[in-house]
């Protein structure tokens, strides 16, 4: 318990540290994206990688029996393909088949079965894209993704998987570190490198921890730990095929995109998004401690369906119109 106080501490504060250190030699190898009107270089997400991998390493939380190096060194592998991503811009397919790689290696066969762990690595996999696709306004990536990370670690606690919830209490305080940055106006940026890792810990650990529990009831809570990527991924899908632009085709059509437009600041945006996954992220918690019965997962993914309804009636394709500046789009634009 006290180690793994120390060891959340010290990897905020590194992570803080690092994510500035690494913001000259971002700038200069040109990993930067633009918001605001300004070069943001993506040193943030190397931080939270070295970071959570090094203090995790130093523990061996491997050594628990719960998967956490196999899950660590697949995300390690996440994290090259992401920072790949970062310097030349790949295909959205390269992603996907190299993060489907890394998920099917970490899958748990043996205690959910081949079926369901084959759906729980394409879980995976979308989970990752999407908090790929989250890294689009300052602090939103970050800030869901801590959300997230405690919630997997406090369902890993509940069954005692002591390495997942290390690992997961970890990437949770650098993820936080990496906000001291990140708050707009953001000095330094996650990247498909943090974004990506991220997401894969998160998605891979959450599928692990529900591996032996019934299907439905474990994709309801899949569901309420990531529900706010999940919106996010559906949302612009949806507008995108509504308006008959190809999927893969960039735009302003994300969740904080339409939320600036309707006049939220950029902050105010991180907060309410960071509270709403929250409150997802409670609820599937709740859900797998068994304290809450399943009815409760349903309303997660009513207000999900309400929030990507009433937000795809905000036009944001008309000619003419482009992305606000506070919120920003890519210096080099990205699949997603």
């Amino acid at each position: 318990m006290l180690y793994g106080i120390v060891a959340a501490a010290t990897a905020l504060l590194l992570t803080a540290l690092l994510a500035a250190a690494l913001r000259r030699p971002a700038r200069r190898l040109r990993l930067i994206e633009r918001r605001s009107r300004r070069e943001v270089p993506l040193s943030g997400g190397v931080a939270v990688v070295a970071v959570t991998g090094t203090v995790v390493a130093v523990k061996d939380w491997s050594s628990a029996g719960s998967g956490a190096g196999g899950l660590l060194a697949a995300a390690g592998a996440v994290a090259l393909l992401g920072l790949a991503d970062d310097a030349w811009r790949l295909r959205r397919r390269v992603l996907a088949g190299g993060t489907a790689v890394a998920a099917l290696c970490v899958a748990p066969y043996a205690e959910a079965g081949v079926a369901a762990g084959l759906l729980g690595a394409l879980w995976v996999v979308g989970v990752t894209l999407g908090f790929r696709g989250l890294d689009h306004a300052d602090g939103l990536a970050g800030a869901v993704g801590v959300a997230a990370a405690f919630g997997v670690a406090a369902c890993a606690a509940v069954d005692v998987m002591d390495g997942i919830a290390g690992l997961l209490s970890v990437l949770a305080a650098a993820l936080t570190g990496f906000l001291l940055h990140n708050w707009h106006p953001a000095r330094a940026g996650l990247g498909s490198c943090g974004s990506m890792a991220a997401g894969f810990v998160i998605a891979a650990g959450a599928v692990q921890v529900r591996a032996g529990f019934g299907m439905l009831e474990s994709a309801g809570v899949l569901f309420a730990l990531s529900a706010l990527a999940g919106a996010d991924v559906v949302l612009v899908l949806l507008s995108r095929r509504l308006a008959g632009r190809a999927a893969g085709r960039s735009g302003p059509d994300h969740l904080a995109h339409r939320l600036r437009r309707l006049g939220l600041t950029v902050p105010g945006i991180t907060l309410l998004l960071g509270a709403l996954a929250f409150c997802g992220v409670l609820v599937g918690v709740l859900a797998h401690a068994g304290w809450v019965g399943a009815d409760a997962l349903w309303w997660v993914a009513g207000v999900a369906l309400l929030v990507v309804f009433a937000l795809s009636r905000v036009p944001v394709y008309a000619p003419g119109r482009r992305v606000s500046p506070q919120v920003g789009a890519p210096l080099r634009v990205r699949n997603g």
